[in-house]
């Protein structure tokens, strides 16, 4: 899995499909959310929506958030076909077994805002982060769901806190049950090429442990470098661990060769 992205609270890391993928590649968003349940997001989870109005009466102009500048506009998360077998589509509430099976994995919930321990409620809540996401600009979740029978079998999301400054992180994990397809593959392809092509993003990257060869092998496969190696570089479970980094620009060729910008 490839790292989620460090401002997204935890959502997943990228994650390989291939057999060796031991699960998940970690967004670079490790630090989880102060509000995810138990999961993936590094540090507070702006999924969780408390009462951030310290100024109960609307009309008195002391509210230190007055003269705020306005936070990014709400994104609609569309859904694509990732080849012949896949769809990519916003989260919903039916997608509860998928969350029930990542939490039984013993890496996904270390990188994620995934629950470590299942619950309905905790469950539902994680789904619900993922539509506070797409609401506030934070980034487009995706439910990976396998086409023929609709299962969802994880997950894949195109993270915005940097794109002020003409970049943006991709983070993705999957389950036990959707490995070995290609559907990694097919995920970050699809997405790699919606987000330099249609949203015209300069650049994108991709966080991956250095342990992580197969999720690595995907990365390159779809036209990412790897960059360099960031030491300490975001906290996984209880300790800090290195990240190699990944850059693909919309000026790079992809896997096949042809140039990403369009004309």
């Amino acid at each position: 899995m490839a790292a989620p992205e460090p401002d997204a609270p935890r959502e997943p890391e990228a994650l390989v499909d291939a057999e060796t993928d031991p699960g998940v590649d970690h967004e670079t968003d490790r630090d989880r959310d102060p509000d995810a349940d138990a999961g993936m997001g590094r540090g507070a989870n702006p999924d969780v929506a408390p009462d951030t109005n310290p100024n109960p009466d609307p009309d008195k102009d002391t509210d230190p958030e007055a003269d705020a500048p306005p936070g990014p506009d709400p994104v609609t998360v569309p859904s694509m076909s990732a080849g012949p077998d896949f769809v990519l589509r916003p989260w919903e509430m039916s997608d509860l077994p998928l969350v029930r099976e990542a939490s039984q994995d013993p890496y996904i919930p270390l990188i994620t805002t995934i629950p470590a321990h299942y619950s309905d409620a905790a469950a539902e809540a994680f789904v619900r982060r993922q539509w506070e996401r797409a609401a506030t600009g934070a980034g487009y979740p995706f439910a990976i769901v396998r086409s023929r029978d609709r299962r969802p079998v994880g997950s894949i999301g195109l993270w915005l806190r940097e794109l002020p400054e003409g970049r943006a992180s991709i983070g993705y994990w999957m389950v036990a049950s959707g490995r070995g397809q290609g559907v990694t593959r097919a995920a970050l392809r699809t997405v790699t090429s919606w987000a330099l092509r249609d949203l015209g993003i300069p650049r994108l990257q991709l966080f991956i442990e250095p342990w992580n060869t197969a999720s690595a092998r995907i990365a390159v496969d779809v036209g990412y470098r790897r960059e360099g190696l960031l030491r300490g570089w975001q906290r996984v479970g209880d300790e800090r661990r290195d990240m190699a980094v990944y850059g693909l620009l919309n000026t790079d060729g992809t896997a096949d060769g042809r140039a990403v910008t369009a004309d």
